[in-house]
């Protein structure tokens, strides 16, 4: 299944006018509470020069980029946890998404209402928060009561993991999200399986008017110092500059609108690479006379994992790799030149594959 990241944020804070321009897709972004009311589903291509530049050496027949799904999630409001708004509908879909990204309104405009009245990212995030910290209390209340009676056996796990299960709930209730729970390696596997909503890695999107998309301004000054403990990023974006952007059609354009913003990329390319990021996601490829191709896995993977993306076979018959550096295979300028440098390097089912790793992998089935 392909690794999802879900947009939330209080309803008409921009979601989906970013979405629009992350997928160039025409959802309905409405200036009234709940105009998105099943989460839209769009498949974005994540920008990488290396493909760009393994394509322009190798000359394939096609081309073929890595992708992330991004999930426009409705607008939360006051409640949700007990069922008020679409909460029930937010709540469930935010637990099938793999990371957050949280839209913070940062500008003001009279002609596009607040859901709350006035314009306050950090009231907004802490909504969100204790929305999603009530859920997850409810969550651990159930299971402890679980983890306690297995516990009555009085075996020195059981009795940690209601140990363990209480802190994270002191935790929550002082407001911090899951994420920031400092947990140990004897309480990872607990903690890992609770699958926790505020325990999902995030990033904060500023969503900003023109003029304070490159620094920022109060709004963006006072959230930065809100969540500075909390393990995330923040980006600045304005989602409706960005939408602009994402519909002109020549490229020569886009870039110069962006360059005229005082950007050196459009927002949603920091967006999306910050998304990806997120997810602990590394890109490796494959170049051939047919396709170059840019494959996604998780951070630490190994060889015969990284050829199961590929096909399930590649990993069961999984023999060795042979890989070639990005830096090397540029470097040199093509397949025979770098094993005619002796740069190739034949690798077993023990090696972590590293992001920019061209490979080709030899199976048996």
């Amino acid at each position: 299944m392909p690794l999802k990241c879900g947009i939330v944020g209080l309803p008409n804070v921009g979601k989906s006018t970013l979405f629009n321009a992350l997928t160039s897709a025409k959802v309905l972004a409405a200036n009234y509470p709940f105009a998105t009311k099943d989460p839209n589903i769009g498949v974005i291509t994540v920008p990488d020069e290396r493909l760009d530049k393994l394509n322009e050496i190798v000359q394939p027949k096609s081309l073929v980029p890595t992708t992330v799904e991004i999930l426009d999630i409705a607008g939360l409001i006051k409640g949700a946890s007990k069922g008020e708004g679409l909460g029930n509908q937010f709540l469930a879909n935010i637990r099938e998404v793999d990371a957050i990204v949280h839209v913070v309104r940062c500008f003001e405009n009279d002609n596009v209402i607040h859901v709350d009245g006035s314009v306050d990212p950090v009231r907004d995030k802490e909504i969100i928060d204790t929305e999603l910290i009530f859920k997850d209390l409810e969550t651990l209340e159930k299971r402890l009561e679980k983890l306690r009676k297995q516990a009555k056996t009085n075996k020195k796990e059981d009795l940690q993991n209601v140990e363990t299960a209480g802190q994270i709930i002191a935790h929550l209730e002082q407001g911090k999200p899951a994420r920031s729970f400092p947990y140990n390696e004897f309480q990872e596997e607990l903690y890992k399986d609770l699958h926790l909503l505020t325990a999902k890695s995030i990033l904060y999107v500023c969503n900003v008017d023109e003029t304070a998309v490159v620094e920022g301004n109060e709004h963006t000054q006072r959230f930065m110092e809100a969540v500075k403990d909390e393990p995330a990023e923040i980006i600045l974006v304005c989602a409706g500059i960005e939408e602009e952007i994402a519909q002109l059609d020549d490229m020569e354009e886009r870039i110069e609108f962006v360059q005229e913003m005082g950007l050196s990329e459009p927002g949603v390319n920091r967006l999306i690479m910050a998304s990806y990021k997120l997810l602990d996601l590394i890109t490796y490829f494959t170049a051939g006379e047919k396709e170059v191709r840019a494959w996604t896995i998780k951070r630490g993977t190994k060889a015969p994992g990284a050829a199961g993306v590929i096909h399930t076979d590649f990993e069961k018959g999984f023999i060795r790799a042979e890989v070639i550096k990005y830096d090397d295979y540029v470097k040199f300028g093509s397949e025979a030149a770098v094993k005619e440098a002796g740069k190739m390097h034949v690798e077993g089912k023990e090696y972590v594959v590293k992001d920019g790793d061209c490979m080709h992998f030899r199976f048996n089935v």
